[in-house]
């Protein structure tokens, strides 16, 4: 006997939902049920299906479920299954009969009859009479169900989306799929929800047969436990092909970190990151990647850009629509390597470079085996294309590594991954945690060359080029570029070695192409700033906050281009000891102050707005420059062009100096490059980014005509479809229409769709039309689809071309006028300066002097608001070539000093200086030791560091040099730091002959050094007022230098400028007189007892020659009376 039906069972009129199904399933509790799969095909009651229904096997086919659930052939199913005549048994074909569709609706649930083998034993059974008469019930039944389950989906199912990557479609354009209003996608959706929900096996994916073979093994399961998504298994995959690399993933409309880099990025983006499924995610929207990515670089990072290789309507289009977007590296960046754009208002190296430096270093043994080194260096630029190199040896302390480091102050140093020598390493890591304004980056290379495979590599890497391509030097074409490589040192070959090698990986191997602008980074024309001196005198960065305001550059700096601006570095850091050069450019400054030509107003209006040509330049030769920027950089060359007509004489120009003449004659070079590149090339199409619209003669690049015919072609047989379409829907007025990006659609009002055609595909549908693509039209867009890309590829072939071959071309024309434009922006910067009041032309003579009147602080008279005290400094010719400077601590002397050698260093870059008069000699070197500071970095002491930059003066300090020591020897005990200082500045004197500024405090070493001619005592000027009733001295600073010897130092009354509690202070005056006092004593004690030794001496003389030696004593008896 069948069970009695369950009391919770619907009624034939309520409305059949799947919540109904759910609940009678909950409510019809039957002991010990066994469980069973879903099988929404069956329409067999509750009551009849467990009455001649067996217990169902539980092994299905997942093929059948998915079938049965969608109403389609299972994929991968090649043959359409037949349906089964002996599927229903007797008892359910006539329950179906007799029941209304709506009441068969109401009792379907999820039953148990869903084994074909039981339901076939009970069709057998019954005999097959039935079989037939009720197959068209059952047949209405399952359609009506799943019409109303898959075409209108119940609020159950969930939108439509790629199980698999739904995070994903929610973030962007990978949603785009998911727009179409597609009911197959939806039930797939729905349908694999629901099996997931009753633990269902799924439907077999493409390429699979359906229900053979065991289950695939699950997925990897990742830290949170759950299964690694498809995106995420992207992104494992990628940081393993990628280490060390912080990426940027596209995903959708947003740029995603994962794991570790999104960590990071909260850190240096201040952005918010979060715990999703497996990893940690943070996310930027796409149009604030490179704000986004040039702070990160900045920070030291090395940034990838990932990006999605499709598109999402092509993804649609494809066969592997359900799997994740394809995506790889696109892009790779680092702080030198990052390539900006030329228009970028936040350029991360603003007007100066981010130069990538290449490290090899060779031990030459010492004391210790890594106390001499020779190192050599490549320093590259590639945002300007500007190479240096050098080869030099070191000491211990590393000090000309050190000093090359501060003039190039390097972005990112590239250094072997078995470590250099412990001072170097201590030296680069010291100097990378002193830069401030940037965190330099350390990348590191493996297996470091031998010179034979590095000189074969670089070899290789010039000569793979073509001798044809514009693109290669013409020292290559010439043959003189390998002549040039052997005279190259070994290291610096073997360092160039490894920078092109490195940047091969960012595609800028290409700025080592042009060998003829390699530059050495010592000259016989200049002068090399020590790391010491730029520090000391603050040339490029003050010392309290290490920003550029309050330095010399900043004074100096009213250049209108940003090539100017960093080629007027280069000038302040290397000042010209070429006294020809020298004179040159202080006559161009001065014909600018006082020329009155109208060629020097064009050349002042000319440098107006100029972009950063030197930039653009080498964009072009990358590839990476844009049609606008390209643009740009033409309408500026043809600027330059046309300001100047071609001048047959140089006379002509209006200038009398010969740099002014150059620099003017140089300019119409580029008129005829120009105008050759004007005719190809149409800047308003340009400017709007439209590639394939670039070209004026259209035959210059034919396949690109071709595309746009072809599409033209597509489009003229579309407009010839539409009159058919008209027809078929005999509606004359019929036209395309546009919905979202989707063109060509005919929209068919929803009432008039009886006449669409069934191999019309639907697109997209409001409540009141419905939109189709034809067949035909679909075939037609895929083809013009073609023609698109294939244009697009076109357009971007021919756009390289015409950079590589046709702008790059003339690449040494544009260089050489960029080069002169860049003078002429660093004289007129200095002209800027020399209008200022009181300042003058520095004269030079042949002689070894230095005579400065009335010269004033060129930063403290800027930054101050009060007056400041000139002082007049004199060394050389006729008066002593050493001054010691004594004088009351706060007095003014290190500003005194540092004065004196910033108007050295003005006046041999070819600057006026703020002075009544300053006349000298050419200097060969400025050296400087001032202040105390520590280096525990490095592991030396304050002391340990004055020892170390004296010992470097002493070596390089030559004839001509100027030579600055502060309080040297204060470090340590008053007898060894006086014996020290006084035993240096003897050398100085007597050995190398330089000129010196030495201030101490020991009045003794004045004393003792006084009769030497060479040496004069000067002293910063003060007043002394006379002590009042309770003690108290007060000094009045003059700050002006005096000639004679300080009578004390003052402390305690600077002590009291520092606010000491006068408790303190009297105690240290008491101390102050005792000792003083006790010092007088020693002092008169010795006076006589040298007195008594020489009068013994004079009274013990015998015969011979001793009459002089008595004489002798007698002398200095005398002296020493009158000296007591």
């Amino acid at each position: 006997m069948a069970p009695k039906p369950s009391k919770g069972k619907a009624t034939p009129s309520a409305q059949p939902t799947i919540s109904a199904f759910f609940s009678k399933s909950s409510q019809a509790r039957v002991p010990k049920r066994p469980a069973t799969p879903i099988d929404l095909t069956s329409v067999d009651s509750e009551n009849e299906s467990r009455e001649v229904s067996p217990p169902p096997k539980k092994k299905l086919k997942a093929s059948k479920d998915a079938a049965t659930l969608s109403g389609k052939e299972p994929i991968g199913v090649k043959e359409k299954s037949k349906p089964d005549k002996n599927r229903h048994s007797t008892s359910s074909l006539s329950k179906a009969a007799a029941t209304s569709s709506s009441s068969a609706l109401t009792q379907f649930q999820f039953g148990s009859t869903s084994n074909p083998s039981s339901v076939a034993a009970s069709a057998e059974k019954s005999g097959n009479g039935a079989l037939s008469g009720s197959r068209k019930v059952d047949d209405a039944l399952r359609r009506a169900f799943r019409e109303k389950l898959l075409v209108k989906p119940l609020p159950i199912l969930p939108p439509a989306s790629e199980p698999e990557e739904g995070r994903e479609r929610e973030e962007g354009s990978e949603g785009d799929q998911d727009q179409e209003d597609d009911a197959d996608d939806t039930a797939s959706a729905g349908v694999a929800k629901l099996r997931g929900k009753f633990k269902l096996g799924a439907a077999p994916r493409a390429g699979t047969k359906a229900g053979k073979g065991k289950e695939r093994a699950s997925d990897a399961v990742g830290p949170s436990g759950q299964k690694y998504t498809p995106l995420e298994k992207q992104i494992v995959q990628l940081k393993r092909d990628h280490p060390g690399v912080l990426l940027l993933v596209e995903v959708g409309y947003k740029y995603r970190f994962f794991g570790e880099d999104a960590r990071i990025a909260s850190q240096e983006l201040g952005i918010a990151c979060w715990q999703d499924r497996n990893f940690l995610t943070g996310s930027i929207p796409v149009h604030r990647r490179p704000v986004h990515v040039k702070k990160l670089i900045s920070r030291g990072h090395k940034v990838g850009v990932v990006g999605q290789t499709e598109t999402a309507a092509l993804k649609k289009a494809s066969d592997n629509k359900s799997a994740p977007f394809g995506r790889k590296l696109t892009h790779l960046y680092t702080a030198a390597t990052y390539v900006d754009d030329l228009d970028s208002a936040d350029d991360i190296s603003g007007s100066y470079s981010s130069p990538l430096v290449c490290i090899v270093e060779q031990l030459r043994g010492g004391m210790g085996v890594d106390e001499l080194v020779l190192l050599g260096m490549i320093a590259v630029i590639p945002a300007t294309g500007e190479v240096t190199y050098d080869e030099f040896e070191d000491s211990n302390m590393r000090t000309e590594l050190e000093t090359r480091m501060t003039h190039i102050n390097p972005a990112e140093l590239l250094l072997p991954e078995k470590k250099l020598s412990k001072f170097t390493e201590k030296m680069l890591a010291h100097f990378a945690e002193e830069a401030r304004s940037t965190r330099i980056r350390i990348e590191r290379f493996n297996d470091r060359m031998d010179y034979s495979d590095a000189f074969s590599f670089v070899s290789t890497f010039y000569t793979s080029h073509d001798e044809d391509s514009d693109t290669t030097s013409e020292n290559l074409k010439s043959g003189k570029l390998m002549a040039s490589l052997v005279d190259f040192p070994n290291l610096v070959i073997i360092a160039l070695a490894h920078a092109i090698k490195y940047l091969r990986e960012f595609d800028l191997d290409s700025a080592f192409y042009r060998t003829n602008y390699f530059s050495k980074f010592t000259t016989k024309t200049h002068m090399l700033l020590n790391g010491n001196t730029l520090s000391n005198l603050e040339i490029y960065r003050n010392q309290t906050d290490f920003t550029e305001k309050g330095s010399l550059i900043w004074v100096l700096d009213h250049t209108k281009t940003k090539f100017g601006s960093r080629l007027l570095r280069s000038w302040v850091g290397r000042p010209l000891i070429d006294m020809a050069i020298l004179q040159g450019r202080l006559d161009a400054v001065e014909e600018i102050l006082c020329s009155q030509s109208n060629a020097l107003e064009k050349l002042r209006g000319l440098l107006k707005g100029l972009p950063d040509l030197s930039k653009g330049l080498c964009r072009v030769q990358y590839g990476k420059c844009t049609p606008r920027e390209l643009a740009t950089l033409l309408t500026a060359f043809e600027r330059i062009a046309s300001t100047f007509e071609p001048f047959e004489n140089p006379s002509q120009t209006g200038f009398t100096t010969s740099l002014l003449r150059d620099i003017v004659t140089s300019l119409p070079t580029v008129r005829e490059p120009i105008v050759q590149l004007l005719q190809d090339i149409d800047l308003g199409k340009a400017r709007k980014e439209v590639k394939d619209e670039l070209w004026k003669d259209v035959k210059k690049y034919p396949e690109i005509e071709r595309a746009k015919q072809g599409i033209i072609a597509i489009e003229v047989e579309l407009d010839a479809q539409l009159k058919e379409i008209r027809r078929i829907l005999n509606k004359p007025t019929a036209a395309w229409v546009t919905v979202s990006g989707i063109e060509y659609m005919i929209e068919v009002r929803n009432n008039d769709r009886k006449r669409v055609p069934a191999s019309w595909l639907k697109i997209s549908s409001t409540k009141a039309v419905t939109r189709f693509h034809t067949p035909e039209v679909k075939a037609k867009l895929q083809q013009r689809e073609q023609y698109k890309e294939t244009l697009a590829a076109e357009a971007n072939k021919a756009y390289l071309a015409f950079l590589t071959n046709d702008v790059s071309n003339h690449y040494s024309v544009f260089r050489n006028v960029i080069g002169r434009l860049a003078v002429a922006d660093c004289l007129l910067s200095l002209a800027a300066v020399a209008v200022q009041p009181g300042y003058v032309k520095p004269e030079f003579t042949e002689a070894d002097q230095l005579d400065i009147t009335d010269g004033r602080h060129p930063m403290s008279e800027v930054l101050r608001s009060d007056p400041f005290v000139p002082n007049t400094v004199v060394l050389g010719g006729e008066e002593p070539r050493t001054n010691i400077i004594t004088g009351p601590n706060m007095g003014g002397k290190s500003s005194c000093v540092r004065m004196t050698a910033l108007l050295a260093v003005m006046a041999q870059i070819g600057s006026y200086v703020p002075a009544r008069s300053a006349k000298l000699g050419l200097q060969e070197g400025i050296l400087t030791r001032m202040g105390a500071s520590d280096d525990l970095a490095r592991g030396r002491s304050t002391f340990m560091v004055e020892l170390a930059e004296t010992s470097s003066i002493l070596k390089n300090a030559s004839p001509r040099t100027l030579v600055i020591l502060d309080e040297l020897g204060r470090g340590t005990s008053t007898f060894d730091g006086m014996a020290i200082a006084h035993a240096v500045l003897e050398h100085l004197v007597n050995t190398i002959r330089c000129k010196t500024l030495f201030i101490t405090h020991y009045p003794l070493l004045a004393t003792e050094l006084e009769k030497n001619p060479e040496i004069a005592n000067v002293h910063m000027g003060f007043m002394e007022n006379s002590s009042s009733a309770d003690g108290v001295r007060s000094i009045r600073f003059l700050y002006r230098l005096t000639l004679g010897m300080a009578s004390g130092s003052f402390g305690i009354e600077c002590a009291r400028l520092a606010g000491l509690s006068e408790r303190i202070l009297r105690n240290a005056q008491v101390r102050s007189a005792m000792m003083q006092k006790q010092v007088e004593g020693q002092q008169e004690a010795n006076r006589v007892r040298r007195c008594l030794r020489l009068l013994g001496a004079c009274l013990s003389v015998g015969g011979g020659g001793a009459e002089a030696e008595a004489a002798k004593s007698i002398v200095d008896l005398l002296a020493l009376a009158k000296a007591g």
